[in-house]
């Protein structure tokens, strides 16, 4: 499953090859993103790599293969006879039994406390007596990685961690940078959805639209600084338009 950044650049790698039959530079795709820097282009060309739909032939400059595309995705290729099927903000998965459920996208604005739903009515959220959340992924504690995907699984948390009224989804932690505030590889991190944060709160952040990660939030003067709490891993500063946040951390849940 990909994330809308994903999916995007691998539409318009696939587009602009079939047309032209060259790979587009990393200029271009960054602009056809809107993302500020390549680096992010990097990270999204990495992670399709990693999943095999694409691959970078050696020896050569802006050389890029596509391998595969999703299913979804055969109708909006140059030329093609079908038209595409339509696309959700985000991927979405069904389980046998469970609620379906929307993902998280990284959009500003859209974090109103409403619960995301699908056409059969079922709510992302907890509501009445139902404690479960979605497990929607892995988030970073240490490099970001990969924004959130499709949900894996849902857990039931302790009620005490649950704001009345609110969206909470959850995480497992990967790495170590925010070990100085008790939170360790592998624990999974209970998320209140919000997409505003105040100063000294641990929140998940969405940084350029594309990799997601667990870090206090810090704002002044038009730059918002993510912090780590372990002395090995250094503060990184965005511009504002670089960084929405997805919500704030309400409990970790930790096996032993």
């Amino acid at each position: 499953m990909l994330t809308k950044k994903q999916y995007d650049l691998l539409l318009f790698i696939d587009t602009r090859i079939r047309e032209s039959g060259v790979s587009p530079s990393f200029d271009e795709m960054k602009e056809a993103l809107g993302l500020k820097s390549k680096s992010g282009i990097h990270r999204l060309i990495t992670a399709l790599e990693e999943r095999d739909f694409i691959r970078r032939l050696p020896h050569r400059a802006r050389a890029l293969e596509v391998l595969r595309i999703p299913e979804n995705m055969a109708g909006q290729r140059a030329g093609g006879d079908e038209a595409a099927p339509a696309r959700p903000d985000g991927p979405r998965i069904s389980r046998p039994g469970s609620p379906s459920l929307s993902v998280i996208s990284g959009r500003k604005g859209d974090g109103d406390g409403k619960a995301q739903r699908e056409p059969n009515g079922a709510a992302a959220h907890h509501g009445g007596q139902d404690r479960r959340i979605p497990l929607v992924g892995k988030i970073a504690a240490g490099i970001p990685i990969e924004a959130l995907e499709n949900p894996l699984d849902m857990i039931e948390p302790p009620s005490a961690m649950l704001a009345a009224g609110g969206e909470h989804f959850a995480l497992e932690v990967q790495g170590d940078s925010m070990v100085d505030a008790g939170i360790l590889d592998g624990d999974i991190a209970v998320i209140q959805r919000r997409d505003t944060a105040q100063n000294g709160e641990i929140v998940v952040a969405l940084v350029e639209d594309a990799d997601a990660t667990l870090k206090r939030y810090r704002s002044k003067g038009g730059a918002i600084a993510l912090e780590p709490a372990n002395e090995n891993y250094e503060t990184r500063v965005y511009a504002a338009d670089q960084v929405s946040v997805q919500g704030r951390l309400v409990g970790i849940i930790r096996m032993y």
